[in-house]
């Protein structure tokens, strides 16, 4: 792959936004390994075709703005040198709500290979508010010369639009560990910030707080704490968000107790939490509708086992019994249970903690995504 200019562009959300995000993120990361696989990267576009209200209007408005960045991008492309212009576009992360409308149009005039990431293809939005996103995003993926996907239900969903003669990999989710594992478990400093109590076991959980799949999952955490028995735990949330009020009522059962059982931190910097992670003694998450979670990796990376929820692309993230315990969708008492399995057995916690190490920090970076896209490309 060395040599090779990669066009990166990512409708959904550009590595440039302003607002954090797991998206910005793994956007960020795909870049790092597609340059530590030997290519350079220039931003294509900022563009966002992002339609979250299943607006047809809307749809049509991005369409033609897509259609004529392209335009504009073609002849850009065309007045530079041969050895100037893209040999390659990469596009991560489209499906109904945010298609690649540049894409596929300056790939075909420039008669380069046209790389899509995290493609997701959803066949009940065909005929529905999304249905011109819909069409957009099946053109696409079908005409990706490559296509990497980051779960496997991903892949099984995507697999029957991919032409014969067209590659289908897997690109499992990744970070860079290194922050983590690094990490410095200081429960003295960290229980002076927050107030927590040095004799009991931690939780942790960081998540957004934002309506949709994140506000369930709060919900469903705060279900399954209200089943948790014993007085030797914490949970510390970190997190906030336009939907702050409700995800604190979702714990507020716990958070009655009046024991500080449940201390709320807020947002906090990035740099600050691989600290707080290995302080800490279990994650915890249910992961409703979770495309995979990268906080189950950093949780991970720094060597924290993780209860989950057995769902969508969770599993593609947190290994069962290898990593953490995956439970049931939406069955509160069974993620209780495995919760206080994981309090109570020091010896099988202490397992999971160097399988979740071990894992991250050997099979989930930027270098082995690094091997996974030169691969495909070389």
């Amino acid at each position: 792959m060395s040599g090779r200019r990669i066009a990166f562009y990512a409708p959904l959300k550009a590595p440039s936004h302003p607002t954090p995000s797991g998206d910005r993120r793994m956007a960020r990361l795909l870049i790092q390994a597609i340059e530590a696989a030997g290519g350079t990267v220039t931003l294509a576009s900022d563009f966002r075709a992002y339609d979250g209200q299943g607006d047809g209007n809307r749809q049509l408005a991005l369409r033609r703005e897509g259609e004529a960045l392209a335009a504009e991008l073609i002849e850009q492309y065309r007045r530079l040198g041969e050895n100037e212009r893209p040999t390659a576009w990469f596009t991560y992360h489209l499906y109904h709500k945010a298609p690649d409308w540049i894409g596929p149009a300056v790939s075909a005039a420039l008669d380069i290979p046209y790389l899509v990431a995290e493609a997701s293809f959803a066949p009940k939005r065909a005929d529905g508010p999304w249905g011109l996103g819909h069409n957009a995003a099946t053109r696409a993926i079908a005409a990706a010369d490559q296509v990497f996907c980051l779960t496997r239900l991903d892949m099984a969903c995507v697999e029957p639009l991919i032409p014969a003669h067209h590659r289908l990999s897997y690109l499992p989710p990744f970070l860079d560990p290194l922050p983590f594992a690094q990490a410095v478990a200081e429960r003295a400093a960290v229980a002076s910030r927050f107030d927590l109590d040095v004799g009991r076991n931690w939780l942790l959980a960081v998540a957004m707080m934002r309506p949709g799949d994140k506000l369930d999952s709060y919900r469903r955490l705060g279900a399954a704490l209200s089943l948790l028995d014993g007085d030797d735990w914490q949970l510390l949330v970190i997190g906030d968000g336009s939907a702050h009020d409700d995800a604190v009522a979702a714990l507020a059962p716990t958070t009655d107790r009046g024991d500080g059982r449940i201390v709320f931190a807020g947002a906090l910097p990035p740099a600050d939490l691989p600290d707080i992670y290995a302080a800490c003694d279990l994650y915890l998450w249910p992961g409703v509708g979770e495309a995979y979670g990268m906080a189950y990796l950093e949780a991970q990376a720094a060597g924290l086992p993780v209860v989950a929820g057995n769902e969508r692309g969770v599993p593609d993230v947190v290994c069962h019994e290898r990593t953490g315990l995956l439970t049931p969708p939406g069955d509160d008492a069974a993620f209780a249970g495995a919760t206080r399995r994981l309090l109570d057995d020091d010896g099988l916690r202490h397992k999971l903690s160097k399988g979740a190490s071990s894992f991250v920090n050997q099979e989930r970076t930027v270098a082995a995504a690094a091997r996974i896209i030169g691969e495909a490309l070389a």
